[in-house]
């Protein structure tokens, strides 16, 4: 492909949002499971504050966008007029839970395979199997007959104002009120609060906050095709989905793994995901390199090892049913204000309160 071809563009720019993405989250201690074990522990809300920051700067930034016409939030994978409450609900416990046992989520292992983390090269490979299982494999089976035709739908649209409206509550307020009010309500809350947020909490925040809905405008915009000249249909460029894409970090390790695997076959082609995702192991690693924190890290033993993987397939499995984790469907698909979206995260946090909750429970059944 030549240096202008569009695609080869959304490529490195999306390499580019992982690779700010892995060394600022690394920076800050941006970590989603982090966040739920200080207010778990600590009764710290700083990291969880940090994350709410980011998600409310990618609500109102995706508004943005969106009304701007410079995207289509309903071209994302996370806004369908069938809401599969109960995958959403599943596939984000299954997630919370494995993210706690594997020390973190899909974005924090590539991260820590960054620092150096044997540890999360293992947690990478089950997950990423897991993943693509739940995809196309043995898993997609039960995924597809058993959850998914567990669903409401929803007639007028799948975003939150819509849902509002189909359930009778109120009429549905416009989405660019919605996001409006939810978005500037929680950016209020955030920052207002005391005591005020440090400045790497506010950095971390506002920077992934930034880099969602910058790659909703690579992704959206930039690789937009009205008509793809071959197929003569609309197109999304570098996309595995065939849609537009923003930060996620499950489904893209599945991808990766797969193109690693699949090397020799010229059809498969490195994607806005797999770009994404390795940007972060990148940025991760510059981080560590410079700030001196690089260190080799492998199992202290037996049940740790058990943890980790047990974890891994958790959150390959959770993270394909819920249609994303903690970014994914946290931060990127609340940014669409896709209902479905809001019941992942809060199965999530759900999820990784009970792992921390289990976690406590061995910890004094041993002691």
């Amino acid at each position: 492909m030549s240096v202008a071809d569009p695609a080869t563009t959304v490529i490195w720019l999306a390499f580019a949002i992982g690779l700010v993405f892995g060394a600022v989250a690394s920076a800050t201690r941006f970590c989603t499971m982090g966040a739920v074990a200080d207010i778990a522990n600590l009764g710290d809300w700083g990291r969880m504050r940090m994350w709410l920051l980011a998600i409310a700067l990618a609500i109102l930034g995706t508004a943005v966008l969106h009304e701007t016409g410079r995207i289509d939030v309903d071209r994302s994978i996370y806004r369908g007029h069938n809401l599969t409450w109960l995958s959403h609900l599943a596939g984000g416990l299954c997630f919370g839970f494995g993210m706690v046992l594997a020390s973190g989520c899909g974005a924090r292992t590539l991260m820590r395979i960054g620092a150096g983390s044997i540890k999360a090269v293992v947690v990478f490979i089950v997950l990423a199997l897991v993943a693509s299982m739940s995809m196309r494999g043995v898993f997609a089976v039960f995924r597809v007959e058993v959850l998914e035709p567990v669903a409401l739908h929803l007639p007028d649209g799948p975003g939150l104002p819509e849902l509002v409206a189909d359930l009778g509550l109120t009429p549905g307020p416009a989405p660019a009120l919605c996001a409006a009010l939810l978005g500037g309500g929680l950016l209020a809350a955030v920052l207002l609060r005391r005591p005020r947020l440090a400045a790497a909490q506010i950095l971390g925040g506002a920077t992934v906050g930034a880099l969602v809905v910058a790659g909703w405008y690579v992704s959206g915009h930039l690789g937009h095709l009205a008509e793809d000249p071959e197929t003569l249909q609309e197109a999304y460029l570098a996309t595995n989905s065939g849609r537009m894409e923003s930060l996620t970090f499950v489904a893209p390790q599945a991808y990766t793994l797969e193109l690693l695997l699949l090397w020799s076959d010229r059809s498969r082609r490195v994607t806005f995901a797999i770009a994404s995702a390795l940007g972060v192991v990148c940025g991760s690693l510059a981080h560590a390199l410079l700030s001196g924190s690089f260190r080799w890290e492998g199992f202290n033993d037996l049940e740790d090892t058990a943890n980790h993987l047990v974890g891994a397939a958790l959150m390959g499995f959770g993270g394909v049913v819920a249609l994303g984790c903690t970014i994914g469907q946290g931060v990127s698909g609340v940014s669409t204000l896709a209902a479905g979206s809001f019941l992942s995260l809060f199965a999530i946090i759900a999820g990784a309160r009970l792992a921390l909750a289990y976690q406590y429970w061995r910890a004094a059944g041993s002691g």
